[in-house]
């Protein structure tokens, strides 16, 4: 009998993935083609689901194929099942061998300069199988709906159906080249900035108010951009070549600040979400679950975070 209970579930499976690929590929043909079997075997899968749960799951024509209303709350619980059942898998796997295979996912943009080149050649050194497909953008990218492992976001975490992987804390403080500030002058508080050149980074959206915390207050105030950049990278250049103040992640930032190309301004001050809150970066994935190969190299992040004195979230 739980011989019998092993194969009924075995055969289940397989008849989810069948109902799957039938309702992503809108054809039972194309969706048999895909998985190697005949259409007459797809067919019988899904007519032998159907019998099991008793009830219809597709509305079926020689043209079209639709869900029923049944069929589309099973459907989401389908590809739940078949996603655990790969992850399951690839974690077995995984105790036996490297993880190998494409890591997709993507990064802001001022992350193909700072701290992530380093990591991702490391990671492609000690795992020769593993591949990487990098997407550099500013904007926020869903990692769903563009077939992505995970996607690395910075700011601040926003409710959403994704899971959340914390990486780092950060500050986001307000720098100057020493050449711009030896003809404008160095501000000491918020309220000095109206008579500066501000640089504002107008990707995913701009942010015209800003919060300003420090030990002793909170200072709100609506910026005027004189220069506007939709990059990471481009803003950062941009404020190292003198062009105005800009609004900088002290990781970035860091590096220049030590070596003098830098100065930072209202230096008692950092800058905060409305709830004062701090930056975070993370990455963001679906319900999926993240695959060894991508979990190998977030691992990997956080570490090299830690080992350079980052904040974690909660420290």
């Amino acid at each position: 009998m739980e011989r019998e209970g092993w194969q009924m579930q075995g055969r289940t499976l397989w008849e989810l993935k069948v109902f799957c690929a039938v309702v992503d590929k809108h054809s039972f043909v194309t969706a048999a083609r895909h998985l190697g079997i005949s259409p007459s075997a797809a067919t019988r899968a899904l007519q032998a689901l159907e019998e099991q749960l008793d009830i219809q799951l597709l509305q079926r024509s020689h043209k079209l194929l639709s869900l029923t209303g049944a069929g589309e709350i099973y459907y989401d619980f389908a590809k739940q099942m078949l996603a655990v059942q790969a992850e399951a898998e690839e974690e077995i796997a995984g105790l036996q061998s490297d993880p190998k295979g494409w890591i997709r996912f993507s990064a802001p943009e001022i992350c193909s300069r700072f701290f992530l080149p380093e990591q991702i050649g490391i990671l492609a050194r000690d795992f020769p199988d593993i591949r990487l497909d990098v997407m550099y953008t500013d904007a926020a990218i869903d990692p769903i709906q563009e077939n992505l492992d995970f996607a690395i976001r910075g700011a601040y975490p926003v409710s959403s159906e994704l899971i959340g992987y914390p990486l780092w804390q950060y500050d986001r403080i307000l720098c100057a080249s020493p050449g711009y500030l030896e003809q404008r002058g160095t501000p000491a508080e918020p309220e000095n900035l109206s008579a500066h050149a501000m640089v504002l980074h107008t990707a995913p959206r701009i942010l015209k108010d800003w919060y300003f915390k420090s030990a002793s207050r909170t200072v709100r105030m609506r910026m005027q951009a004189e220069h506007r950049i939709n990059s990471g990278s481009g803003l950062y250049e941009a404020v190292c070549a003198g062009l105005g103040i800009g609004r900088l992640a002290s990781w970035v930032a860091q590096p220049a600040l030590e070596a003098g190309e830098l100065v930072q301004v209202c230096p008692a001050y950092r800058l905060v979400s409305s709830a004062g809150h701090s930056p975070e970066m993370h990455a963001v994935y679906g319900a999926k679950g993240l695959p060894r190969r991508a979990k190998v190299l977030l691992d990997a992040l956080r570490a090299k975070a830690i080992r350079q004195g980052f904040r974690m979230n909660g420290q």
